[in-house]
């Protein structure tokens, strides 16, 4: 399979304290790859770096060859979840979604509210985000990152603030999206998600990445 996204010898460093340290790490496409490890390991800097969101002090990232903040500066066939999902308080889940698609043009009405429903969510319901639980957010943020139907799926802690019953629908969901052929990068403290769905896992420990299983 082809490689969707490459990590080449990066390096961050945050005034005198160094972040990454050298990682290097290539992702096929069509699969999901697990990316374990403590808070403040470094996951979340590297997943940041890769979406074009932070620059790496050396090395690069390439994504369907492309170098992120040279030939591209963002990975335009990506969903993300990084940290919490940011949402207008007072509208609707529907309406956030309409807003942030309307900045590219290039999904409609239709898709908005299949993927709210792919997720658990009625594209109906009128209340504001800010009265939404945890999970409801989360499940918004869930339909963001799919509505656009990227190729890349990069996920920060999905499952944060799901119940049991979510938790196993959007597992489903991801296998259903893997066999449709999409690459996903996963991080989760849970051992059961990176256990059940992941294809390869690796894992992250005071900025180095080592490759657990293929």
């Amino acid at each position: 399979m082809a490689e969707k996204i490459q990590v080449l010898q990066v390096n961050k460093q945050f005034k005198n304290e160094m972040v990454l340290h050298d990682i290097n790490i290539k992702f096929e496409e069509g699969k999901i790859h697990g990316i374990i490890g403590k808070n403040g390991s470094g996951k979340t800097v590297l997943l940041k770096i890769i979406c074009g969101l932070l620059k790496p002090t050396s090395g690069k990232v390439l994504v369907d060859g492309k170098e992120v903040g040279k030939d591209i500066d963002y990975p335009d066939n990506m969903g993300i979840i990084i940290e919490a999902p940011g949402f207008l308080p007072y509208s609707s889940g529907y309406k956030n979604l309409e807003y942030l698609a309307s900045l590219k043009k290039i999904i409609g009405k239709e898709d908005i509210e299949r993927a709210m429903r792919k997720v658990g969510l009625d594209p109906a319901i009128k209340k504001g985000v800010g009265k939404y639980s945890l999970g409801m957010k989360q499940r918004l943020g869930l339909a963001q990152a799919i509505m656009e139907n990227p190729d890349i799926l990069i996920l920060d802690e999905p499952m944060n603030g799901l119940d049991k019953q979510g938790v196993e629908e959007t597992r489903s969901l991801f296998s259903e999206l893997r066999d449709q052929g999409k690459t996903i990068l996963l991080v989760s403290h849970s051992g059961e998600d990176i256990s059940s769905l992941c294809d390869t896992v690796c894992e992250m420990d005071r900025g180095n990445l080592t490759q657990l299983s293929v």
